[in-house]
């Protein structure tokens, strides 16, 4: 089907506003241009409360600021712990404000938002080791914050995705957290391959391109051996038995959309129950445009009634 016709009066607006594209840009004009247009499209809501707090760090000296989110309520809530796109290079906190409080709101949970060390400053694996730390910090600390400890569950969206992946390979690779569910939300699984056909088809022309995948995997890694490792490419890890069930959306104009529905078979391949669902009509983004796109409100449904399920399970 065509683009869905409120994506293409989105895409036109954010087109016409003359930012270059990513891969043209220095790191830092891109994380401006992604704090400049992509919050446009979202819808701010009130929630219970909001708190920053700082994450200790086993890296000397640092540590990994997280932002919690709540719903009304009186809890112990089950946690989401969330970590944003923007291919590991650009994105924070104050960009998916948004997304976390629709996502506290329509799950009923509260939401730890991972504001993880970027590339190219941070390489691989960086992002990874601080997102699993953080979710470490959220199981042993949530009864600080009116959270779950048995009820915790990962996701992100894009390199955020990706993140998520690793977060639950790493959990069960290390005995632990445990975890009760991953979101992915057209996640990064596999490092840029030539030939897959949704890189050939949405190459240019949507709000992810093929060159701006390259760039963002050029700044994430030092070399191509690091592509092969599963922490980077999941989509490699030779085993995915044992993992939390998943719910994968998709875009179907999106260059990442064929490693995203492959990754969800993989899941399914080794028994982990899967619900995979493509967004005819979307492009890579979407989600972040619950303001303007009715798509987008109903992958927060989706989102929701999936996490719901997922929690009470583990209840």
């Amino acid at each position: 089907m065509p683009l869905d016709p409120q994506a293409r009066i989105l895409w036109d607006a954010l087109a016409a506003t003359g930012v270059p594209p990513t891969h043209l840009l220095s790191v830092a004009e891109a994380r401006q241009a992604m704090f400049d247009i992509l919050p446009l499209g979202s819808a701010l809501e009130p929630v219970a409360w909001v708190e920053d707090r700082q994450v200790p760090s086993s890296i000397q000296g640092a540590a990994i600021p997280v932002r919690i989110y709540a719903p009304e309520g009186t809890g112990p809530f089950p946690v989401l712990v969330f970590f944003h796109g923007g291919g590991w290079v650009v994105g924070n906190l104050e960009i998916y404000d948004a997304i976390c409080r629709t996502l506290t709101n329509t799950a009923s949970c509260i939401t730890v938002s991972v504001d993880y060390r970027l590339a190219p400053e941070h390489k691989f694996p960086a992002a990874a080791e601080d997102c699993y730390e953080a979710t470490h910090w959220v199981v042993e600390n949530s009864a600080t914050f009116n959270g779950d400890p048995g009820r915790v569950a990962v996701g992100g969206d894009s390199a955020g995705g990706n993140l998520a992946t690793v977060v639950a390979l790493m959990a069960r690779d290390r005995g632990g957290p445990p975890l009760v569910f991953q979101v992915l939300i057209y996640p990064v699984t596999d490092h840029y391959t030539a030939g897959h056909a949704s890189y050939e088809e949405n190459a240019e022309g949507y709000f992810l391109s093929r060159d701006e995948m390259i760039w963002f995997w050029n700044h994430y890694l030092l070399g191509e051996e690091e592509a092969k490792h599963p922490y980077a490419s999941p989509l490699k890890a030779v085993d995915l038995h044992g993992l939390p069930p998943a719910l994968v959306i998709t875009a179907e104009f999106d260059p990442l959309r064929d490693e995203g529905e492959m990754y969800a078979t993989r899941l399914r391949e080794a028994g982990v129950p899967v619900i995979a669902t493509r967004y005819d009509g979307m492009m890579h983004g979407f989600i972040n445009m619950s303001g303007v796109l009715d798509q987008s409100k109903r992958a927060f449904s989706q989102i929701a009634a999936e996490l719901h399920k997922a929690f009470n399970n583990a209840v």
